[in-house]
């Protein structure tokens, strides 16, 4: 089955796109989609226990099972930011 991949901020410049679609196997999981995009670049390895996903625009767990068609997004840890209020 074919998912569409995106990757944003630090991921992104990573492995130098921000959307492509990959082949996947029957049965797999948002956590299948990740390891075979981070084999496929390596850099990505190092957010393997950090990043957040998103199956077609909502958040899921690793474990949540992807479709044909579905979009898989990765989001590397979000920091910074100033609060006004203190």
């Amino acid at each position: 089955m074919r998912v569409t991949v995106r990757l944003f901020a630090r991921l992104r410049d990573l492995a130098g796109a921000a959307e492509f679609a990959r082949e996947v196997p029957d049965g797999a999981t948002i956590e299948t989609v990740w390891q075979l995009v981070a084999a496929e670049f390596p850099s990505l390895v190092a957010y393997t226990r950090s990043i957040s996903a998103a199956r077609n625009a909502e958040y899921a767990k690793p474990s949540a099972p992807v479709a044909d068609g579905d979009e898989i997004a990765f989001l590397p840890p979000v920091s910074g930011g100033v609060d006004d209020h203190v």
